[in-house]
């Protein structure tokens, strides 16, 4: 499976702007200094995270984004949804029913193969992962230099 780096971006930028709640909102620009990711790209991928309520976006001179709700109510999943969607990412398209599964007999494709439900199973794992996992706990086991060098960086181009 393969997200697209807006996931990563996403969170990163969640993560700065629960460390940085004191000083948010904080401009697309200044998310995008911190990354050195383009200003324009990274705003289409925060643009989902505010519609989902995971950020909130703050119009005016001194707008941008900040966190619409406290990181222990955002969980990576919430993210990867709000940015790449809710679709499962295997799609079984019953390929065992076509050529010679066509002269299966009636009823033999009644349930799912096994490899539609090894696959839901490892998706409903991730999703059960990602989803018992907030920015709070990813505050918690990050090292406090990071969000120090973040805010120094910040303060220096300011």
């Amino acid at each position: 499976m393969r997200m697209s780096e807006g996931v990563e971006w996403g969170l990163h930028c969640c993560l700065v702007l629960a460390w940085l709640d004191d000083v948010a909102p904080l401009p697309v620009g200044r998310l995008a200094e911190v990354f050195d990711l383009p200003p324009e790209y990274l705003k289409k991928q925060l643009q989902p995270l505010a519609k989902a309520g995971i950020l909130e976006s703050v119009a005016g001179a001194r707008g941008g984004y900040r966190l619409g709700r406290g990181p222990e109510a955002i969980s990576l999943m919430d993210v990867v949804t709000a940015i790449e969607g809710g679709t499962d990412p295997f799609q079984c398209t019953e390929i065992r029913q076509r050529g010679s599964g066509q002269l299966a007999a009636p009823g033999e494709f009644a349930h799912p193969c096994g490899i539609s439900r090894a696959m839901r199973k490892a998706e409903l794992a991730w999703r059960r992962e990602l989803a018992g996992q907030t920015l709070a706990d990813l505050i918690a086991e990050t090292p406090v230099t990071s969000e120090r060098r973040v805010r120094t960086f910040l303060e220096r181009t300011v």
